[in-house]
């Protein structure tokens, strides 16, 4: 019934994640005397005016936000205002398939895919956030080889970063997807 669970299990299960792993993380997250996660979402600029998402799940806000400012300035990177990063990306579900080829394009087109690109090692497949679902089990039940499926914010235009940014870059991404909070970091950079 909740599409977002139902991506976590697959993932969780493409890793071969033990059965009663899987279960534990479920019945830790329905206890209710558990202390509640809180999904946020932080905006920063980094090296060469690169936008940066972070997302985050805590359980103390007043602890994750001063450790992400604190990995930002420490590596170059400063938090921005909210709404400032975020119209620079459109929220969309991403689909990985390891097949390739005209046929398995189409295919993906028919179920419903806004774009589709064709890379060394599959194709990355867009979708509306709405359809992700749906357009991975057309994918499925097509007979392809849906190797990962999620939500993420998808660059409107990339920024060109290189050099001595760059390095910094990757050294602030690091950083901040090394703290225990961050779910996920999305960056503009090309």
């Amino acid at each position: 019934m909740n599409p977002s669970l139902a991506m976590v299990l697959e993932k969780a299960r493409l890793a071969n994640m033990p059965k009663a792993n899987i279960e534990r993380a479920i019945a830790r997250v329905a206890d209710k005397n558990a202390a509640a996660l809180i999904e946020e979402t932080y905006e920063a600029y980094g090296p060469a005016g690169a936008g940066i998402i972070i997302e985050v799940a805590t359980d103390n806000k007043n602890r994750t936000m001063p450790e992400v400012r604190n990995a930002l300035t420490k590596n170059g990177g400063r938090m921005a205002d909210p709404g400032s990063v975020m119209f620079q990306f459109t929220r969309k579900g991403v689909i990985f398939i390891s097949d390739k080829g005209e046929e398995a394009l189409m295919t993906a087109l028919e179920a419903g895919a806004e774009d589709a690109v064709e890379e060394e090692d599959g194709i990355e497949i867009f979708t509306a956030a709405s359809d992700l679902m749906k357009v991975r089990g057309a994918l499925v039940e097509a007979g392809l080889n849906v190797t990962d499926a999620e939500l993420k914010y998808v660059p409107n235009m990339t920024v060109e970063v290189d050099g001595e940014n760059a390095e910094k870059l990757e050294k602030l991404l690091d950083a901040i997807d090394d703290l225990d909070d961050v779910t996920a970091v999305h960056t503009n950079a090309a």
